[in-house]
């Protein structure tokens, strides 16, 4: 088994807080936590980085894990059998990956980094125990991913960066 990295410096959780504060667009992340509430959180969340064009979620893909995205900005979109058609784009304070994280159901749309792109991976194991162990920082969390997914899926062109 592999040992795991430290973190790196660039990976403070205060680049996401900052992020999501300066986000008043639509689908921001409105969440609301004090400095030391961002420190629990980090440790439930995983940092990684998107080089462009580099695929995060793949249409049809099972997996549940929900993205926080810190800088950058991501490609939502819907590939067919004839093209690629741009749906959405994602950008820092905001969040990707809600809807199969809510609905358990395999993701509908491929998201892309359209630049480079710093997140944060919240996979639903850690989201028990943050719930369990953080729950008042998991339900404001929760809250803040439900509304945007509700926002989304309201907006019936941008409806399919539920992803």
């Amino acid at each position: 088994m592999n040992a795991l990295s430290p973190i790196p410096d660039k990976f403070d959780v205060r680049g996401l807080a900052q992020a999501v504060a300066l986000n008043t667009a639509d689908e921001g992340l409105n969440l609301a936590l004090l400095p030391a509430q961002w420190d629990l959180l980090a440790g439930y969340l995983l940092p990684c980085t998107l080089a462009p064009g580099q695929v995060l979620i793949a249409r049809g893909e099972e997996d549940r894990s929900v993205f926080l995205v810190e800088s950058g900005s991501l490609s939502v979109h819907f590939e067919d059998e004839k093209s690629r058609i741009r749906m959405a784009l994602v950008g820092s304070g905001s969040v990707v990956g809600e809807g199969g994280f809510f609905s358990h159901m395999p993701r509908n749309a491929t998201v892309q980094a359209a630049g480079p792109c710093v997140l944060w991976c919240l996979t639903p194991v850690r989201f028990g125990e943050l719930s369990n162990r953080q729950p008042t920082i998991a339900l404001p969390l929760v809250m803040a991913m439900a509304a945007v997914l509700t926002k989304r899926l309201r907006n019936r062109p941008r409806s399919v960066a539920a992803t």
